[in-house]
């Protein structure tokens, strides 16, 4: 069964934010002579691993709304300037719409078993139709979109 990661995407207010953000994120990389994985640091490493390397995703909560993922490529151990152990969730740089699910706050991530995943919309490309997320949402949530 896939397992994935749902985590909080903070100070990001849609899926637009959250591609710009990553477009600078990698620019930066690659300006450093690093490789420009996409990638999450977070403080836990997750224990379940390999079942998340299985084809899981990491599905972000955008204003109290599960509303994209990434696929999960891999899970690696970095260590901070301040001696700490980290680990880097190297991300699929394509973002995948996803149907709106409303989540409550939490802190740091949590697993998503595959049947409480929200069903796939398609790539997300942008606003390319013009019309506004939080309409598009809504538009979802009627089944007319």
């Amino acid at each position: 069964m896939t397992l994935n990661l749902v985590k909080l995407c903070g100070g990001v207010d849609s899926i637009a934010d959250l591609a710009h953000w990553q477009e600078i994120k990698c620019q930066r990389l690659i300006a450093e002579g690093k490789p420009p994985d996409l990638f999450h640091r977070t403080r836990m490493r997750p224990r379940r691993e390999h079942e998340l390397l299985e084809g899981g995703s990491l599905y972000w909560v955008i204003k109290r709304v599960i509303q994209v993922r990434q696929k999960i490529m891999d899970l690696r151990e970095v260590q901070g300037e301040d001696g700490i152990r980290r680990c880097d969730i190297i991300l699929e740089p394509e973002l995948v719409q996803t149907r709106p699910q409303p989540r409550r706050p939490f802190q740091g991530w949590r697993y998503l078993a595959g049947e409480d995943t929200p069903g796939d919309i398609g790539p997300w490309s942008g606003d390319r139709d013009g019309i506004p997320e939080d309409m598009r949402a809504e538009l979802i949530e009627m089944g007319l979109y």
